[in-house]
C-alpha cells in the first residue's frame, strides 16, 4: 500500500511538471517543420512527444499537413510484463514492467538525420495473486510515467545525437546545397641547380 501511494504522489508530481531539457533542442539551422509519425497517431507517446518538441523550440507541422516536413517516426511500441519474483506457491508475485520504442528522424527530404535508435526502460512492481485490482491500478500509473520518461528520453537522444555531429561536424548536408571545398596545399617546388653545366670542348678538323 505505502509503495502504490508513492507512486501515486510520484504521478501527480510528474504530471505537474513534467520532463523538460535544459536547453532547447538542437537541431541544423535548415530543418524543416517536424511531424511525429507513428502507426498509432492519436497515442499518448505521440501527444507527449509533440508537446515535448514545441516546449523544446522546435517548430511543428499539422499532423494532416501533405507539405514538406522532417519526420520524428515512432516505428515500434512494446511493452512486456517480465515475473522477477515468486512466492511460497510457485506464483509470480513481482514483475518487471518493460517498455520498448524504435525511432528515427528523418529531414523533409527522406535522409537520416537521427538514425534508427532503440530505447528501452523498465520499472518493477509488486503483484500480489490475490489483489488484481490494485495491481492493475499500480501497472497504469507505472505505464504512464514510463511514458513521460520515454518522451523526454527520445528527445534527449535526439539533441545529445545532433549536438556531437554539429561538434564534429558530420552533420548531413542539406541536398542542394554547395559544400565547401577545402584547399590542398601543393608541395614546393624543388628549385633548379645553380651549378653551371661544364662546356665540351669543339673538336676542330685537322689539315691532310
Amino acid at each position: 500500500m505505502t509503495r502504490f501511494l508513492l507512486a501515486l504522489v510520484l504521478t501527480a508530481t510528474l504530471a505537474g511538471c513534467g520532463f523538460h531539457l535544459r536547453n532547447k533542442l538542437m537541431l541544423p539551422a535548415d530543418t524543416a517543420a517536424v511531424q511525429v509519425v507513428s502507426t498509432a497517431p492519436y497515442s499518448e507517446l505521440v501527444k507527449l512527444l509533440r508537446r515535448g518538441l514545441q516546449a523544446s523550440g522546435a517548430q511543428l507541422a499539422d499532423p494532416d499537413s501533405t507539405g514538406p516536413a522532417s519526420q520524428l517516426q515512432v516505428v515500434s511500441e512494446r511493452w512486456g510484463d517480465l515475473p522477477i519474483a515468486i512466492d511460497a506457491q510457485g506464483r509470480a508475485q513481482e514483475y518487471s514492467l518493460r517498455y520498448a520504442v524504435i525511432f528515427i528522424f528523418r529531414r523533409e527530404d527522406g535522409s537520416e538525420l537521427v538514425p534508427q535508435q532503440v530505447i528501452e526502460l523498465s520499472r518493477d512492481y509488486v503483484s500480489p495473486p490475490t489483489d488484481a485490482t490494485g495491481t492493475t491500478t499500480e501497472r497504469e500509473i507505472l505505464a504512464d510515467e514510463l511514458r513521460r520518461e520515454m518522451s523526454a528520453s527520445i528527445m534527449r537522444r535526439i539533441d545529445s545525437v545532433v549536438r556531437a555531429e554539429l561538434e564534429h561536424g558530420r552533420a548531413p548536408a542539406k541536398p542542394g546545397t554547395t559544400p565547401v571545398e577545402t584547399p590542398v596545399e601543393m608541395p614546393a617546388a624543388t628549385p633548379a641547380s645553380t651549378t653551371p653545366t661544364p662546356a665540351v670542348p669543339a673538336v676542330v678538323p685537322q689539315g691532310r
